[in-house]
Parts: C-alpha cells; structure tokens; sequence
C-alpha cells in the first residue's frame, strides 16, 4: 500500500496553495494537451473522498472531476444512500490533466502526480476512501489483483491524521457500469448499489462515534 503519511514536496502547504501549484504543473506530458489542471472538489476537510482515474473531456472543458455521463451516474449512487455530493464528498483522481482520448494514465504521469494526490489526502483528512476503477487501486492500494475480485472489500491505513485507521474501499468506475447496464443480481451495477450501502453504514457509524467524543 502506498505511504498515506509520506512526505512530499509539497508537505508544507496548504489546500489553496497546493490548488494553485497544481493548477499550473507541466510535471508530465498531459501539461501539454489539457484544457485544464481538474485539481479536486468539494469540503475541505471531508469525511468521504473518492478517487478515480483522470479527467475525461467533459471535466477537461470545465476543471471539475466527474461532470459527465460517469459523474451523473456517481451523483445517482451516492443519492441512493442519501449521501449529498456537494456538501460530504471530497472528489479528485490519479492525475489532475485528461489523457489524450481518454486512455488509461502511464505509470510516468500517475507517479509525476502522485505527490499531490498524497498532499491531497493528507489535507482533506478523509476517514473513508473509495477508489473507482482499477488505475486508482493500483496507485493507492499497490493492489495487483482486478477490480472486480477487491471491490467492496474494506482495505485499512494507519493515517497521521487522525487515531482511528482510515478505511478503504475499490468499487467499480461508473464508465464501467455505463457499458455494463445489466442489473440483475451479482451483476457490476447490483453489486455496486450493495457496496455504497456499506459505505454509508459506515460513514453513519464514523459520525455518530465523533458525536459521543
């Protein structure tokens, strides 16, 4: 698993300062295609981050993560467990800058963004992390195996930030479920919904712990 408490270049900033840093990066090639750097967005801190693979054209044009058809479909699956995208949810991915037609990020440009992925972590202090897709698993869990053998299995992290570990979980990529419509059960979409289910079972229970202290 990839060092959550690591040290980076970037250790000694804080989220705007990091934002505006990220925004004007040529750290790899993708500098030199994009529309825009899509840093992240939502509260910071935030209880519930979720990460994905790069920005696709639609984010690309706008500079926000998950604004198209696979963002729609996030938005629908986070409604269904009553959880608000906009007020309780940190959204970013792997790397900040769109690959050219949507291909699959080199291992070169995820490791050139790796560094503000962690400040990003560090600083929106999530105490739940869902990876989408099978880029983010591998950059953070360092995970070997597919997505759909790991999805809905909650991996641990002991994290600087707070006492209690940080908990994660890989789901499968809303473009993924986009190009697999079958909803019956055990089927990507039917297994998804039952994942998001005990995301927010235990983003519940985190909340009501906070409450007692």
């Amino acid at each position: 698993m990839l060092d959550l408490n690591a040290k980076t270049e970037f250790d000694s900033l804080d989220y705007d300062t990091l934002y505006q840093t990220c925004r004007s990066c040529v750290r790899c090639g993708l500098a030199d295609t994009r529309t825009q750097v899509v840093v992240g967005y939502g509260p910071v801190p935030c209880d519930l981050m979720i990460i994905g693979e790069g920005p696709g054209q639609q984010e690309d044009v706008e500079g926000r993560p998950f604004v198209g058809k696979a963002g729609q479909l996030l938005t629908k699956i986070l409604e269904s467990v009553n959880i608000d995208r906009e007020k309780e949810v940190y959204i970013s991915n792997v790397v900040k800058c769109r690959p050219p037609q949507n291909r699959t990020p080199f291992p070169s440009e995820i490791e050139a963004c790796k560094p503000y992925l962690l400040r990003q972590i560090q600083i929106v202090k999530p105490k739940i992390i869902l990876l989408l897709g099978a880029p983010s698993l591998k950059t953070v869990l360092e995970e070997s195996l597919s997505i759909s053998k790991v999805r809905g299995k909650w991996y641990r992290a002991s994290v600087d930030y707070m006492t209690d570990e940080l908990y994660i979980m890989p789901l499968f990529h809303p473009s993924y479920l986009l190009r697999n419509q079958d909803k019956s059960k055990g089927a990507p979409k039917w297994l998804t919904w039952q994942d998001i289910q005990e995301v927010k079972t235990a983003l519940t229970f985190y909340r009501q712990d906070d409450k007692a202290d």
